[in-house]
């Protein structure tokens, strides 16, 4: 039997995926209960949020925008990590890995960080598309940095948004007998 390149490609994704799966199975275990979950997407968006906050900031030139971004990309990055972790990287598992169940609940989370990216994308992209027109004396880098961190923030959470939904609404995992 022959196979063809997508066929070997998902073998390859399988394959990865078993190995970060071995390694971080045991990790976190104290962070796997749905509330300990809770409160890491709960930080996670407090993080993206605090982006999103930092290039309005921006936009009107506060010296202490980028402190604002870098406390933010503090809070996001490990419980980003974490919750991932917790998650058992569910939102990015390869189909063979998934229960029919998890399957569905995936794609339908995934389905809404789609939609959330197009949408939240839109307001830094108008607001580019405005500051070059309607402004074009106004300071080019300062434009740029705001809107690239409002296009960042915005991009992350569409990405973030499975993992965090799959967090907040799976159940508490099995315990281990």
């Amino acid at each position: 039997m022959t196979s063809n390149l997508i066929d070997r490609y998902q073998d390859y994704r399988v394959r990865r995926w078993l190995v970060q799966e071995q390694r971080t199975s045991g990790l976190l275990a104290s962070w796997r209960p749905l509330r300990r979950r809770r409160l890491l997407v709960v930080i996670v968006a407090t993080g993206l949020f605090g982006l999103a906050i930092a290039g309005v900031l921006a936009v009107f030139g506060l010296p202490w925008a980028p402190a604002v971004t870098l406390v933010a990309i503090i809070a996001f990055l490990p419980s980003w990590t974490m919750l991932r972790i917790a998650c058992g990287r569910q939102d990015s598992a390869p189909e063979p890995m998934l229960d029919e169940w998890e399957i569905a609940e995936r794609n339908k989370a995934r389905s809404v960080g789609l939609a959330l990216t197009q949408n939240l994308t839109l307001a830094p992209v108008f607001f580019l598309i405005f500051a070059g027109s309607f402004a074009p004396d106004a300071d080019a880098s300062r434009t740029a940095y705001a809107g690239g961190l409002m296009v960042l923030a915005a991009l992350m959470t569409g990405g973030c948004a499975p993992a965090m939904i799959l967090g907040w609404t799976r159940p508490d995992p099995e315990p281990e007998v």
